[in-house]
C-alpha cells in the first residue's frame, strides 16, 4: 500500500524527530483497524509517541486514508500545543482527500518528481498488511 507525505508534514516530521518508520507504525495500526479518530471523508488521526515519552507526551498526524488502498501523512501536530483541528482545516483535509485518494498511478508517480508530496518508506510489512 502506497503511503506519502506532504511537504509541510516532512518538515514537522523532520523538525521533530519523526522517521518514516514512525509513520510506517501510524499507518500500521490504521491498516489493522487502530484508528484513533475518525474525522470522516477519509480523514483519520493517528497519535505518534514523542521519542522517550511514548504515546502519553504525543503527536497527532492527520492522514487521508482508504483502507488497503492508499495513504497521505498531511498533517501533524504536537497535543500539548493544540487540542484538535478546527473545522476550517478539516473540511480542507476532506476536500484534499477526495483529489489525492483519486490520483492514479501516473498521478501518483508524476507528484513526488515535482515535489507535491515525498513517498513515506515502510517496510514489507507495513505494505503487505
Amino acid at each position: 500500500m502506497p503511503a506519502f507525505k506532504t511537504k509541510a508534514c516532512a518538515r514537522f516530521a523532520g523538525r521533530e524527530g519523526i522517521g518514516d518508520a514512525t509513520l510506517c507504525e501510524a499507518l500500521l495500526r490504521a491498516r489493522r483497524g487502530l484508528i484513533d479518530a475518525d474525522r470522516g471523508g477519509d480523514v483519520i488521526e493517528q497519535r505518534i509517541a514523542r521519542r522517550g515519552d511514548g504515546r502519553s507526551g504525543e503527536f497527532r498526524t492527520s492522514m487521508l486514508f482508504r483502507r488497503g488502498e492508499l495513504a497521505f501523512f498531511v498533517y501533524g501536530f504536537a497535543k500539548s500545543g493544540r487540542d484538535n483541528l478546527r473545522r476550517d482545516e478539516l473540511e480542507t483535509f476532506r476536500r484534499l482527500a477526495d483529489e489525492y485518494l483519486a490520483l492514479d498511478r501516473a498521478g501518483l508517480a508524476a507528484a513526488p518528481a515535482v515535489g507535491v508530496i515525498i513517498e513515506v518508506q515502510c517496510d514489507d510489512q507495513a505494505i503487505q498488511e
